[in-house]
């Protein structure tokens, strides 16, 4: 059974208040300092401000709540205590109530809480409204066991979230290793050039790859002689020489292809016309990607997806239809995020602030591309070419001339065995979380009214 009560009633809320300029520091002096969302993540904030002077505070698991401006009702959880500025609201549960709870009994009613909010331009929530909005509750101890279910279920998605973080880090620290700073190849070198042997240099490259020291090595070789014998296969592709490129010194032997030559289509999609979605006689199902649902870690928020009529996607964009293992780059306004087009988002639509790649071979080269264009000499060459006009923008020339950093085919091959797997975990996991997150968002009314009821 549900009731209504002012949200004062099961929660506190702290509003923030900022420290004078000249009371904010970056060299970590102090308490970490929040104005604002820019240090949000999907869980925890991350601060690059301090003060010694802070006026307001969040507690431990606090909810942070932003409350001015386009980004009003964006939310993290507070790991730490922060000093907050005015930007920002600081809630937690109270009268039997937890913390947990309450977000989901915001986030539920956030629309309304928006319409209800002043500002000219953007909405505003001050203390009084939030203090005196009103919530449906259920009872306190019917809260907790709600929470319990939330709260699992926010943990899950938290854990593959640091997972999935991890192996893009491993990733593309490999990538980096491999193909930027080719580090097996350069060990060999360095051993061969102060006198060392052939069987030395491959041991040193062997030591690179694995990242093991040579006791380690032999202690490989002696319990797992077959995982060995692949690691020196490996490190036995690797060239013990480098030579001259465009791109300044590559391993002997490798190659720089253009992005254009490895590609099928290289090509951007289309706003639809106001008077083609108006005319449209069926429903706007496909999904329309933009920069916006494309996030720094190249994950596409399906969530935010607006979408057009199957008419419209079928004749007007028909030159933008995306296939699965699709290479996304956003090109204007927000310029350089990357991503992978999924098996669910096969045959969605994109506009032309998103420039797509189609690889002729992309069972081969999918991840070396896909860690070429997050790496920081691609993202640099593309800004250096940026032209700055209404919305910055890059061309689908800029992304053709892109060069690919590739080795033989034998080495390709080794680096798809190692790498492969690691992408395709965290497209599961990426699946999982959207899953996840959608069972959270399907039983969060019926656990806010007492429908349904947690353990």
């Amino acid at each position: 059974m549900s009731y209504k009560l002012p949200f004062s009633e099961i929660a506190e809320v702290v509003m923030g208040q900022s420290p004078t300029k000249e009371n904010v520091n970056t060299e970590g002096m102090g308490t970490p300092l929040l104005n604002g969302p820019t240090e949000f993540t999907a869980r925890n904030p991350i601060p690059v401000q301090y003060t010694t002077t802070g006026k307001k505070f969040s507690k431990p698991s606090d909810i942070l709540f932003c409350v001015r401006g386009s980004t009003t009702g964006r939310m993290n959880y507070s790991d730490q205590e922060y000093a907050i500025g005015r930007g920002i609201a600081a809630i937690r549960g109270k009268g039997g109530y937890p913390t947990p709870y309450v977000r989901a009994v915001i986030e539920h009613n956030l629309d309304r809480l928006l319409v209800a909010a002043t500002g000219s331009t953007f909405p505003n929530v001050g203390r009084d409204l939030l203090s005196n909005f009103e919530v449906e509750v259920i009872t306190p101890e019917e809260a907790v066991l709600a929470s319990n279910l939330i709260e699992a279920l926010e943990d899950k998605v938290e854990s593959n979230r640091q997972t999935n973080q991890t192996l893009e880090q491993i990733a593309q620290a490999l990538f980096k290793s491999w193909f930027v700073d080719f580090d097996p190849v350069k060990e060999k070198i360095a051993v061969l050039e102060a006198g060392g042997t052939t069987e030395e240099a491959e041991l040193a490259a062997m030591s690179m790859i694995a990242a093991k020291s040579s006791e380690q090595l032999a202690e490989l070789k002696q319990s797992k002689p077959d995982a060995y014998e692949q690691l020196a296969q490996t490190a036995a592709l690797f060239p013990s020489a480098m030579q001259e490129s465009e791109l300044g010194e590559i391993p002997e032997g490798w190659s720089t292809p253009t992005l254009k030559s490895l590609s099928d289509k290289i090509s951007k999609g289309t706003t639809p016309r106001k008077p083609d979605l108006v005319n449209a006689s069926d429903q706007a199902i496909i999904p329309f990607i933009k920069v916006k649902d494309i996030s720094d870690d190249s994950e596409i928020n399906r969530v935010s997806l607006e979408a057009i009529p199957a008419s419209i996607h079928e004749k007007t964009l028909k030159r933008s239809i995306l296939t699965s293992d699709d290479l996304l780059f956003s090109i204007a306004g927000t310029i350089g995020r990357v991503s992978i087009v999924d098996e669910d988002l096969n045959n969605s639509n994109t506009n032309q602030a998103v420039a797509f790649v189609r690889l002729l071979d992309k069972e081969g080269f999918l991840e070396l591309v896909y860690l070429t264009l997050k790496s920081s000499r691609v993202q640099g060459e593309i800004a250096s070419k940026v032209v700055q006009g209404v919305q910055a923008n890059a061309s689908l020339a800029n992304i053709g001339d892109i060069k690919i950093m590739c080795p033989d085919n034998d080495l390709l091959g080794a680096w798809k065995k190692i790498v492969h797997p690691i992408i395709k975990e965290r497209r599961t996991l990426s699946k999982l979380i959207r899953e996840l997150v959608a069972l959270r968002d399907g039983v969060l009314p019926k656990l806010l009214s007492g429908e349904l009821q947690g353990k």
